[in-house]
């Protein structure tokens, strides 16, 4: 009970927190200004060739058709392993991020950057898609790789290189220009929120199911 509640309020913090940035894009857009601009100058730089070449390559990873490729190869895998639970846990999670992308683009309505777009980006900008759904998916494949594995060497491996390619796709698309920080804060801080709330669930449901004998 305590673990299902830990969860709960880490969730409810991750959710106020980008319910300020969304009222504050929505309503205030200008006390955000200062902030975006003085991040994106950081990041972008002298826009050196080599480490736009390596952004530019990093960010196809946040697409929205290599994001359900990953999510569905990851799901098929998972089901004819016969971990049922799993498979469900990832594929709610992407579906649950294409949702949700869809609806708060629409609802905020927030337009992309003025500076130059290294990529092409269509739509709106806040949150960040690429980095909801990537933190999203890959979270999720990483809790369940993390939960099969044993030796702590390699649940530190996974943890760490999912970790460090969600944080790069969010920042390239910062460096590309198509996105304000604040909108990939706002993905990050939304993914985070929503796995916390589907984590126990799912976890429940894979502990039932192994005790029944219905997955491995």
């Amino acid at each position: 009970m305590k673990h299902k509640h830990t969860h709960y309020i880490c969730a409810s913090v991750a959710f106020l927190l980008f319910v300020a940035l969304g009222y504050m894009v929505k309503f205030y857009p200008e006390a955000l200004t200062e902030f975006d601009s003085s991040i994106q100058t950081r990041v972008r730089g002298d826009l050196p060739g080599g480490l736009t070449h390596f952004f530019k390559t990093i960010t196809i990873l946040g697409n929205t058709s290599v994001q359900a490729i990953i999510a569905i190869v990851a799901v098929i895998w998972l089901y004819l392993r016969q971990y049922k639970s799993e498979a469900i846990f990832v594929g709610t999670s992407g579906v649950l991020a294409s949702i949700m992308i869809v609806s708060l683009k629409y609802i905020y309505q927030r337009p992309r950057p003025l500076i130059t777009h290294l990529v092409h980006a269509s739509g709106y900008s806040f949150p960040s898609g690429h980095s909801l759904g990537t933190f999203m998916i890959l979270g999720a494949i990483a809790i369940v790789l993390i939960q099969r594995l044993e030796k702590k060497e390699s649940q530190v491996a996974v943890f760490a290189i999912s970790g460090l390619l969600i944080a790069l796709v969010g920042l390239s698309r910062i460096y590309v220009g198509v996105h304000f920080p604040t909108d990939v804060l706002a993905g990050f801080t939304l993914a985070f929120g929503l796995l916390n709330v589907i984590y126990p669930t799912y976890d429940r449901i894979r502990f039932e199911w192994r005790f029944q004998s219905k997955q491995k």
